[in-house]
């Protein structure tokens, strides 16, 4: 069932709920058989799994896999990548498998290390270690793209940005803290489907949010109930850690991709002025917002390799999700129709209309710093080999059509495509 922690604030916290038998489909179970299988999900389904493992770690049971029985030569690979982990051609998928798909925690502990933040605020070691636990296990494995790999790679990502001198000259440690949080913890908890096929499917939490900013809000609250039941910020006072929890939700709360404009327009405005001022708490949060934003959807200015492994990630959720729709005949959402939307066409309409416009506006910000110029490289590039792509794929298209002609349904898609 749906379990919640009220605390002081009146803020009502999520837990996982059970989602919908629909939900479950898509979750547990790619081939939609319509079993639920094993015994794991439907521990799983039935919301126990995750209140057992956590009230095993609160009375400090270890778990019988430990994290790091890896042979050693996998441990000295780990920990030359995180020698390097402020690069940007850092690969997260080699990462996930050195670390045997603990790479999210790996790669908090070592963060909340280099930035100095275990010190600064005084934290458990392994209470933090637990709580990081908890926030890799929250995210759903099956899931193609929204993953704990994702958040790591997204948490990396904000790293980057935060050593941007622009930035990072005025940055105290709570902010550090809050962006590596915010980076980590923001899509806890997803459940592979978006906005829509949860306010369409009359979803619990499409219902508890009113239909705004549903993932986000449940995103938000999982995080917040995770940290009061781990106590981790317990020894700080309580207006603090009020504070933290707010603040973690407006950063959270930014990734809406439905809020894109109103961020460009506020960032643009900010720049066109040049009235940013770094050392004021609120232009320092704003600019925090900007880089999770940038860190989210950062996949399209990765190397090529990495950047197509995530393209095609994501576009086989939207494809699970449309192959629901179309099992409980539902009206396919846009993007998730695997015969019409490719995964080229896909990525060139998402790179020109969301990352470009974001990521030019990120530079103009940094002083189109050596980080900002690589990126909007790789962007271009990417973009490119996309189109190329789309274009072989028309070719082949045209070629396999056995009258030698373009039909003028195929043709129709075909305009539709080219223009994202």
């Amino acid at each position: 069932g749906d379990a919640r922690v009220r605390g002081q604030t009146g803020v009502v916290s999520e837990r996982r709920g059970s989602y919908p038998f629909i939900d479950f489909r898509l979750l547990n179970n790619t081939t939609l058989s319509g079993e639920i299988g094993t015994k794991k999900k439907v521990k799983r389904l039935l919301s126990f799994q995750r209140y057992f493992h956590a009230s095993r770690l609160l009375r400090g049971i270890v778990p019988q896999a430990s994290l790091y029985l890896l042979d050693e030569d996998y441990l000295g690979q780990a920990r030359h990548m995180l020698s390097k982990v402020g690069m940007w051609d850092f690969d997260i998928f080699l990462f996930d498998r050195l670390t045997n798909g603990n790479s999210l925690v790996t790669l908090l502990c070592h963060l909340f290390n280099v930035h100095g933040l275990i010190h600064h605020f005084q934290l458990d070691m392994v209470t933090l270690h637990r709580f990081f636990v908890m926030i890799q296990e929250d995210y759903h494995s099956q899931n193609p793209y929204h993953n704990a790999v994702h958040a790591a790679d997204v948490t990396q990502a904000m790293h980057c940005y935060l050593r941007e001198p622009k930035l990072a000259n005025f940055l105290t440690p709570s902010d550090i803290m809050l962006g590596l949080l915010a980076a980590a913890a923001h899509d806890v908890d997803h459940p592979g489907v978006n906005q829509p096929f949860l306010i369409k499917t009359k979803h619990h939490l499409a219902s508890l949010y009113q239909n705004v900013s549903v993932l986000e809000n449940h995103h938000w609250r999982s995080t917040i109930g995770m940290l009061r039941e781990s106590r981790l910020l317990a020894h700080l006072p309580k207006e603090v850690t009020q504070d933290i929890e707010q603040q973690l939700g407006s950063l959270i709360l930014a990734t809406d991709i439905n809020r894109q404009n109103e961020f460009l327009i506020r960032l643009k405005s900010h720049l066109d002025n040049q009235d940013l001022r770094l050392e004021v708490a609120q232009d320092r949060h704003f600019m925090l917002q900007i880089a999770l934003k940038c860190a989210d959807i950062c996949n399209p200015c990765r190397v090529w390799d990495l950047s197509k492994q995530w393209s095609e990630r994501v576009c086989e959720e939207f494809y699970r999700q449309g192959d629901l729709e179309q099992k409980f005949e539902l009206e396919i959402s846009p993007l998730c129709n695997q015969q019409k939307d490719t995964v080229p066409s896909i990525q060139i309409g998402f790179m020109t209309y969301i990352v470009e416009p974001l990521f030019e506006r990120w530079a103009q910000f940094t002083g189109n710093t050596p980080l900002s110029e690589n990126m909007l490289n790789h962007l271009r590039r990417n973009k490119a080999k996309w189109r190329s792509l789309l274009h072989k794929q028309h070719s082949s298209s045209r070629s396999n059509d056995h009258s030698g002609q373009v039909t003028g349904s195929q043709e129709q898609t075909l305009n539709e495509e080219e223009t994202p």
